[in-house]
């Protein structure tokens, strides 16, 4: 009995989305055409997975920031019951416009906004001790400069603080260069959970297909530590140790898909919390995303009272 509660804290990109679509082909340039589904609802790849901790039953605990205006006050309300740590920012709050394609692709329009005034000084007194099992999930990494020149640091007194450190960089919007890899490599030998997408993993390994760049990046991860590849429809593999794992997505009706990523980081790392095997927790992953990303509007899952994780 007693001692520090085992948590789940996110730290990294909170913003403003507005989802809109479909569309079948991009329209003209001055031209208007009208679409038939929108939302407008709190973004970003962490503010994302601290929602869906609240969607499946659980709670995840988010540390990040918002612009000083009036979007800024109103993702503070929305987060507000999310045990959201947000510091405020001096100027506008970081707004991305998402456009669902009839194809199922998407197209983004992000403004820099408040997150590049991220910074380890405004983020780290908000960090939580972490108990025995804990987990912190940094996220964005790219959309957040100024936190990210500070991340080796940041990993290391996150351990030293009690939590083992997953990664989800998100893809980077000037693309992959050799420097980048380097860098990106010094953060997942300290991580214990790295989760990107298939196209993050083949890019950051320079491979061609998914098998290779696995195999080339397995030695790069600390003893004990896994890396997931999130395939969308095709579900996600991993490999921890040696050995290799693959879930099969579960199927489902979906029109947006904007946050699947950070709906499996959460479902995945709810059940490693509570001590899941990786084959579990690949399949609550990839429950999770398909229950989040087939409803639509989102705000219909909020307090919907979705059953919470099994404790293994």
């Amino acid at each position: 009995m007693g001692g520090r509660p085992e948590r789940l804290v996110v730290i990294g990109d909170v913003g403003v989305d507005l989802v809109m679509g479909p569309i079948g082909e991009w329209p003209q340039v001055g031209t208007e055409i009208l679409m038939d589904k929108s939302e407008l609802r709190p973004g970003g790849s962490a503010g994302n997975a601290v929602l869906a901790a609240r969607y499946l039953g659980e709670r995840a605990e988010l540390v990040s920031g918002v612009g000083s205006d009036e979007l800024g006050s109103w993702l503070r309300d929305q987060l507000a019951a999310q045990g959201a740590a947000l510091a405020v920012c001096d100027g506008p709050t970081t707004l991305t416009v998402g456009i669902i394609h009839t194809s199922g692709e998407r197209t983004f329009f992000t403004t820099r906004g408040h997150l590049e005034q991220l910074s380890y000084e405004l983020l780290r007194p908000r960090i939580p001790p972490g108990g025995p099992g804990s987990i912190a999930l940094l996220s964005g990494a790219f959309l957040t400069p100024a936190l990210r020149t500070s991340y080796p640091r940041l990993i290391d007194e996150l351990i030293a603080l009690g939590y083992r450190v997953a990664l989800d960089t998100n893809w980077p919007p000037s693309g992959w260069s050799a420097a980048l890899r380097a860098e990106v490599a010094g953060w997942i030998a300290r991580c214990d959970h790295v989760l990107l997408n298939d196209l993050e993993v083949m890019s950051l390994a320079e491979a061609s297909d998914l098998e290779t760049a696995l195999a080339r990046l397995a030695p790069r991860l600390k003893p004990g530590a896994t890396l997931v590849a999130k395939s969308g429809e095709r579900g996600a593999v991993a490999v921890a140790d040696g050995r290799r794992c693959e879930c099969a997505a579960e199927r489902a009706t979906i029109f947006d898909t904007v946050g699947a990523g950070d709906s499996f980081n959460s479902g995945y790392l709810l059940a490693r919390l509570h001590g899941a095997k990786l084959e579990d927790a690949l399949a609550a992953g990839c429950g999770a995303a398909a229950a989040i990303l087939s409803s639509f509007p989102r705000r219909a899952l909020r307090g919907a009272g979705a059953p919470a994780l099994e404790r293994a």
